[in-house]
C-alpha cells in the first residue's frame, strides 16, 4: 500500500492539521484557474521532469536521486505503473477532457519513449535505460542485484516480462493513443504489441512471466503466470483490440485463455489456484518468498474472472466449478479476521490446507535467504502473509450470475457486439497500484470542489505539487558481506546498508512524486467533468 495521504489532506512540507477549514474549501475554483494549473503541472512535468518523454516514480527536488521501483539512473524510465504509460494515459485523459493540444503533444512524446524501449519481440522490460546496453547491464549488476527482496531484478535477461502490469499498460496505451488520431505512425507499434501477446501465449491458453525464454534466469519465468493478474491483463488488452480494430485474429487466443482458468483450477479437495503452474498445469512456485502452494488471493481473482467471462460470452461452462472454490476459500479462512480486517492466509500448503507463512533470515541479497514454515509469528513486512477477501459477496455474484439467463448476462458484451465499441474515456482515474509503496488514488466521490481548491491552492511557484516522497532506498555501495550484520531484519522492507531495496518512510524528504501529480490531475479533471 502506499503511504501518500489522500488529496483532502494538505501534503505540503511542515503543513500541519487544523481543526479550521481554510478559506478554499468553501469556493469551488472557476474553471479558468483550474485549467491554469493543470496547465502549469504539465509543462513542468513534460519541460523538467522527463527524461527523452519517458519518467521514473518519484524524484528529489534537485534530480540528485530518482526512484521507480529501486532508484534509477538519469537516463531511465519506468514502464511498470504508475510510470510511463500511466502518465500517457493521463495527458490523453487531459487531452478528453480540455481538448488542448499541449495534453496530446505530451502523450506523443510518451509514446516516443515507450516506441524507443519496445523490445524486438514486441513487449517491454520493467524499465527502459537510453544509456544502452552497457548501462542497463552495469544497473542490474549493481542496484538491481543487490535489492534483497527484488529477485526480479537479480538477473538482466534482455526480454519482456507481463509482470506488473508494464506490458500491459504500455501496449493499452499505444493503442488508445492509435485511435484517437488514427495515426499511422503509431500502428505499427500496435500491431508488434499484439503479435507478442499472440505469440507468447502457450497452447493451454495461458502466458508466462517472461517472454522469449531466457537461456539463464529463474525457471519460473516460464510458467503460466496468475500472479499480478498476467492472464487478466493480457486478455483485457486482446478485448480492446478486437473492440475497437475488429481484429478477428485475436479470437481464438481470447477464448484458449479464458479457457486456462478452467483447466487450471486444481481438483478437490482443494480447487484453488497458485501463483503460477508449470506446463503441465500443477502449482509451482516463484520468487523464494512465493513458496509452492496455493494462493488465496490469486483464488478469489481467478474466480471473479470466471464469472467476468461468463458476462463476456453467456457459457455456463464458466461458472460450472466456481462454486467449489467459493467452498474452498470458505474452508481455508482464518478462525477470525485479524485487527486490519484480513481474513484469508496468504499461502495454503498443498495436500493439507495448512496455513504457509513465509521468513527469512541474513542481512542483504548475499547472505539472505527466504523459507517457508506454519509459524505465523515474524513475518515479512514487504510481503503480506493474509489477505482480505469478501467471500460471502463472491457467493452473492455466483447467484446473481446464476439466476442471469446467458442472453441476458452478456448483452453488452464487446465480443458478441456487431459494431465497434469505443473505449473508455479516461484511463489514471482509478486506483493504481503494482507496489506496495506506490500507488495512485482516485479521485474523490465527494467534495470534488473542495479536493480541486485545494489541489490548485498548493502548486508551488515552479508548477509542481510538493509531496513527501512514500520510499527511499540506501544507494549502492558494492556487494554486500557474506557474513550477517548484526540486527533483525526479518520483518523490515529493507536489510543492513548493502541492501538497495526501497523501504517506506514516514517523514521523507518533500519530493516530485508521478502518482501525486496524475491523482491530482485526475481530480481536477473529474472536477472539471462534474461542472460543465
Amino acid at each position: 500500500m502506499s503511504a501518500f495521504t489522500t488529496r483532502r489532506s494538505l501534503l505540503l512540507a511542515g503543513a500541519a492539521a487544523s481543526f479550521a477549514r481554510p478559506a478554499w474549501a468553501e469556493i469551488a475554483p472557476r474553471r479558468d484557474r483550474v485549467l491554469a494549473a493543470m496547465r502549469r503541472a504539465t509543462r513542468f512535468m513534460t519541460d523538467k521532469v522527463a527524461f527523452n518523454g519517458g519518467y521514473v516514480w518519484s524524484y528529489l527536488p534537485d534530480f540528485s536521486r530518482r526512484w521507480g521501483e529501486l532508484e534509477a539512473k538519469p537516463t531511465m524510465v519506468w514502464v511498470q505503473p504508475p510510470g510511463t504509460a500511466t502518465m500517457g494515459h493521463l495527458y490523453l485523459d487531459a487531452y478528453h477532457a480540455t481538448g488542448e493540444a499541449q495534453y496530446y503533444a505530451a502523450a506523443e512524446q510518451v509514446a516516443g519513449a515507450l516506441i524507443y524501449g519496445q523490445l524486438e519481440s514486441g513487449g517491454w522490460n520493467y524499465l527502459i535505460d537510453f544509456g544502452g546496453e552497457g548501462s542497463i547491464a552495469d544497473w542490474y549488476a549493481t542496484t538491481g542485484r543487490n535489492a534483497w527482496r527484488m529477485e526480479e531484478f537479480h538477473h538482466y535477461l534482455g526480454n519482456s516480462t507481463f509482470d506488473d502490469a508494464g506490458t500491459s499498460e504500455a501496449m493499452q496505451f499505444l493503442l488508445r493513443l492509435y485511435l484517437e488520431k488514427r495515426d499511422p505512425k503509431y500502428r505499427p507499434p500496435v500491431d508488434r504489441a499484439i503479435d507478442f501477446v499472440l505469440a507468447s501465449q502457450y497452447p493451454v491458453g495461458g502466458w508466462p512471466q517472461r517472454w522469449p525464454h531466457a537461456a539463464e534466469g529463474p525457471d519460473y519465468a516460464r510458467y503460466i503466470t496468475f500472479n499480478d493478474d498476467v492472464a487478466g491483463e493480457n486478455l483485457k488488452f486482446l478485448v480492446m483490440v478486437y473492440q475497437t480494430l475488429g481484429e478477428r485474429r485475436v479470437l481464438d487466443a481470447i477464448n484458449r485463455a479464458m479457457t486456462s482458468f478452467l483447466v487450471t483450477q486444481q481438483g478437490q479437495p482443494q480447487p484453488g489456484w497458485a501463483l503460477q503452474h508449470t506446463a503441465d498445469l500443477k502449482p509451482a512456485g516463484a520468487r523464494t518468498y512465493e513458496p509452492k502452494a496455493l494462493a488465496t488471493h490469486t483464488t478469489a481473482n481467478n474466480l471473479e474472472q470466471l464469472m467476468n467471462f461468463y458476462e463476456l460470452t453467456g457459457d455456463s461452462k464458466f461458472l460450472a466449478r466456481v462454486g467449489e472454490g467459493i467452498d474452498w476459500l470458505d474452508k481455508v479462512k482464518l478462525a477470525a479476521p485479524r485487527p486490519d480486517g484480513r481474513t484469508h492466509p496468504t499461502y495454503i500448503e498443498l495436500g493439507t490446507d495448512r496455513p504457509l507463512y513465509v521468513h527469512r533470515t541474513g542481512s542483504n541479497a548475499v547472505n539472505g535467504r527466504y523459507y517457508a514454515d506454519y509459524d505465523d509469528q515474524k513475518l515479512l513486512g514487504h510481503y503480506s502473509a493474509h489477505r482480505k477477501i469478501d467471500v460471502a459477496a463472491l457467493r452473492r455474484r455466483l447467484a446473481r450470475l446464476q439466476a442471469t439467463p446467458p442472453a441476458e448476462a452478456a448483452k453488452n458484451s464487446p465480443l458478441l457486439s456487431k459494431t465497434p465499441i469505443n473505449l473508455p474515456r479516461y484511463f489514471a482515474n482509478q486506483d493504481i497500484s503494482t507496489s506496495d509503496l506506490n500507488a495512485v488514488r482516485a479521485p474523490p466521490k465527494d467534495n470534488k470542489a473542495q479536493a480541486a481548491a485545494q489541489i490548485v491552492s498548493e502548486l508551488n511557484a515552479e508548477g509542481w505539487w510538493p509531496s513527501r516522497l512514500a520510499a527511499l532506498s540506501n544507494p549502492y555501495r558494492g556487494p554486500g558481506p557474506a557474513t550477517p550484520t548484526p540486527g533483525d531484519y526479518a520483518s523490515t522492507h529493507v536489510g543492513d546498508q548493502w541492501d538497495t531495496s526501497p523501504f517506506p518512510v514516514k517523514d521523507g524528504p518533500v519530493g516530485i512524486s508521478i502518482a501525486h501529480y496524475i491523482g491530482n490531475m485526475s481530480t481536477l479533471i473529474a472536477y472539471l467533468d462534474q461542472a460543465r
